[in-house]
């Protein structure tokens, strides 16, 4: 089925469900696995349950289609949030979910692009993404001039120490890829601690402005708050659009949110069956109703 839901009639009550929906599975796809990254792509299912089953153009059945949108996901080791959005879309069965890691799995511990109908690009190595969307983005708008298909990257806040990210930037204000809409996962962890005490990141807001950026500061685990946040960087039309959407590490569970020692770490069976009786399927928990501050 191809979701081409336009943002005036999209259900957030759905959308924030299926966020649910995503963290459970990520939760059974870690312990199943024994190793992986927790907290980011559990702060991330509202990003990922909005683009995949809201406002996304896109065919589980014919994953190549021509007039397709592209989601790059730049942080990819955040990939379970990304396996789950694409499984409860069609794309595989959801059984497969928990080969995640596994040997001669599709489901690698980053996403591989030749091993999975639907990913779009190979990611591992950090700062890439970005550079891979807007040369995706520059192509749709200056060389086919393909007006209606969007492409869209997600990038990790730690990521953004790298420095291609900000060549690419450059690259993509300067063509004004309007087409192009970043998404920076700002939950201010990395693998090392806090992004502030690792490499202070600052006022992201105006880094972005100042290299030629519309930017959007969201509440990150909002899906009204990402739907206008899209619908907004879509009615942009001289620049591309980077929304900093704040989001919990670790959302939905207590003994993970907020705390960097997650972001590389994966549940034991018992720490699993904890965070599975926190995640109840009760989206008036996490709708929210943030917008851009």
């Amino acid at each position: 089925m191809v979701t081409m839901t336009s943002v005036g009639t999209i259900d957030v009550q759905d959308l924030a469900r299926r966020a649910d929906s995503l963290r459970r599975r990520i939760i059974e796809m870690l312990v199943a696995a024994g190793s992986g990254h927790s907290a980011g792509p559990l702060g991330m299912a509202e990003i990922l349950s909005a683009l995949y089953f809201g406002v996304m153009r896109h065919d589980p059945a014919n994953p190549d289609w021509a007039d397709r949108d592209v989601f790059f996901l730049s942080n990819g080791h955040t990939v379970p949030v990304q396996y789950a959005a694409m499984a409860e879309s069609g794309y595989f069965p959801v059984e497969e979910l928990n080969t995640l890691r596994g040997l001669g799995s599709r489901l690698q511990g980053h996403p591989e692009r030749k091993l999975l109908p639907g990913l779009e690009s190979t990611s591992g190595p950090l700062g890439s993404g970005l550079s891979q969307a807007a040369g995706y983005a520059y192509a749709l708008q200056h060389v086919d001039e393909v007006r209606h298909r969007w492409v869209y990257v997600v990038m990790g806040d730690g990521e953004l120490n790298e420095g291609n990210i900000w060549e690419a930037a450059m690259f993509a204000s300067k063509y004004g890829l309007r087409q192009l809409i970043g998404i920076v996962d700002r939950n201010y962890i990395q693998i090392d601690g806090q992004t502030e005490d690792v490499m202070p990141l600052g006022d992201l807001r105006a880094k972005w402005e100042a290299f030629g950026w519309h930017v959007l500061d969201i509440d990150g685990n909002s899906i009204s708050a990402i739907l206008a946040a899209i619908n907004t960087a879509k009615a942009v039309g001289d620049r591309p659009t980077m929304i900093l959407a704040n989001t919990v590490p670790g959302k939905g569970v207590s003994f993970m949110e907020y705390d960097y020692r997650w972001h590389g770490a994966a549940p034991t069976r018992e720490q699993a069956d904890a965070a599975l009786t926190e995640l109840v399927d009760d989206a008036d928990l996490i709708l929210g109703i943030g917008g851009d501050r």
